[in-house]
C-alpha cells in the first residue's frame, strides 16, 4: 500500500529512511548530476556543553568516515553562556577553546553569527535561555536544531512552537536516543507487530532551574514516543528516595512507562522494552550521536523536520504532568490540564 507524505515523514522520524533524501523515499524523480552537493554552513549557539566539540568533530573532520554527514560544516559559533549556571560558567572557555581548534569562526554575538550561517544548531546547556536565542533565529528564518532539554517550561516549549510557525521556519528537536541504532527497528518489526505498550529507562540527572526530569529525564522519554507516538492522555508519577517511574496513558488504553535512574542510586543506562501484538523485545543500546547528526543534516538540506511539532510538545506535556502528579502526591494528572495551565502563563 503506498504512504502518503505524512506517513513517510513518520519513517522518517522513526529513522526507517535517515540517510536518504524525502524525495527519494517518495519514490520522486532525482536530476541526475556529477555536481557536489551544496556546502552547508551551520553556526552554533552556545559552547558550554560536550555536545559542540563532539558534533563539530564528527561534522568538520570525520566526514570522510560518515558520509551520512557530508556536505555540512561548522563554520561559525558564539559561546552565549549562562554566568549563574555553573555548568555553562565552568565549562564554556574550556569547549570554546575546542571548538576553535577545529578551525570554526567564534563570534560574539548571535546577531554576529547569523549573517555567516545557512542554519543553527542551538546548543546552550541551559534549557532556560533557549526561547530567548531562538528568537532571533526565527526571526532571520535559519531552520535550527535546538538541542536537549528544548525548554525549562511548557510554556516556553509552546512559545517556541509558536514562534516557528509564525516566522515559517522549520525546526526541531530530539535526543540522539530517538535515532540510535536498534530503536526505530523496533517500530517496524513484524516479530513484534502492532506496539501495545512500551517501558523505557535512561540517566536522569537534575539540573537548576530545570523541571526535575526536564534536563537529563528527556532522553528516557523522547525515546519511549519515537516508539509510541503521540496519544497520551494522562500520567501518574512515583518518585521516593531510590527509585522514579511515570505512567503514561495513551488512547485505547496502551500504556507507555519511564523509569528515571539517579546515578546514586544505581546503574544508570538507557533501554526500551516493547510490547507488540505478535512479540516483546528489549534493546539496551547506548547513545549513538551520528544518526542523530544524519537526521539534522538530512532536516538542513530538506527542511522537513523529522519529529512532528505536536510529538515534540507532547513530549515536554508529558514531562511536567509527571512534575504535577509528583507535587500532587502521585495522583493521575492529564496533559490537557497541564497544557492549560501553561497557555495561560504566556
Amino acid at each position: 500500500m503506498a504512504m502518503n507524505r505524512r506517513e513517510m515523514v513518520g519513517l522518517l522520524s522513526g529513522g526507517i529512511v535517515t540517510g536518504w533524501s524525502l524525495s527519494q523515499a517518495l519514490g520522486e524523480e532525482q536530476p541526475v548530476s556529477d555536481k557536489p552537493l551544496k556546502e552547508i554552513r551551520i553556526g552554533m549557539i552556545g559552547l558550554d556543553t560536550s555536545h559542540v566539540s563532539v558534533f563539530t568533530k564528527l561534522l568538520n573532520r570525520d566526514n570522510s568516515r560518515e558520509p551520512k554527514l557530508a556536505g555540512s560544516r561548522v563554520v561559525a559559533a558564539s559561546p552565549a553562556g549562562n554566568p549563574n549556571f555553573p555548568l555553562s560558567k565552568d565549562r564554556v572557555d574550556g569547549f570554546t577553546n575546542e571548538v576553535r581548534a577545529l578551525g570554526v569562526k567564534i563570534v560574539d554575538s548571535i546577531e554576529a553569527l547569523l549573517p555567516l550561517v545557512d542554519v543553527v544548531m542551538l546548543e546552550s546547556v541551559d534549557g532556560t535561555q533557549h526561547l530567548e536565542q531562538a528568537r532571533p533565529v526565527f526571526a532571520a528564518k535559519k531552520p535550527m536544531y535546538i538541542d536537549k532539554p528544548l525548554a525549562a517550561s511548557l510554556a516556553d516549549v509552546l512559545a517556541i512552537a509558536e514562534l516557528g510557525k509564525e516566522h515559517g521556519t522549520p525546526w526541531f528537536t530530539a535526543s540522539s536516543s530517538r535515532f540510535t541504532e536498534g530503536y526505530p527497528e523496533l517500530k517496524q518489526s513484524p516479530e513484534i507487530g502492532e506496539i501495545l505498550g512500551c517501558d523505557t529507562y535512561s540517566q536522569a540527572r537534575a539540573a537548576i532551574g530545570h523541571p526535575d526530569l526536564f534536563w537529563y529525564g528527556i532522553h528516557g522519554v523522547d525515546l519511549l514516543y519515537s516508539l509510541m507516538g503521540t496519544g497520551c492522555r494522562s500520567v501518574t508519577a512515583v518518585q521516593t528516595k531510590y527509585s522514579e517511574q511515570v505512567t503514561g496513558t495513551w488512547e485505547q488504553g496502551r500504556v507507555g512507562t519511564y523509569r528515571a535512574i539517579r546515578e546514586h542510586t544505581g546503574k544508570t543506562g538507557l533501554g526500551a522494552t516493547v510490547f507488540g501484538s505478535k512479540g516483546i523485545s528489549h534493546v539496551n543500546n547506548y547513545y549513538n550521536y551520528v544518526p542523530l547528526l544524519a537526521a539534522i543534516v538530512e532536516f538542513f538540506r530538506t527542511k522537513m523536520t523529522p519529529v512532528p511539532v505536536d510529538e515534540m510538545v507532547e513530549v515536554f506535556a508529558y514531562l511536567e504532568g509527571a512534575e504535577e502528579s509528583k507535587r500532587r502526591g502521585g495522583v493521575p494528572v492529564t496533559l490537557a490540564e497541564v497544557l492549560e495551565q501553561a497557555r495561560a502563563k504566556r
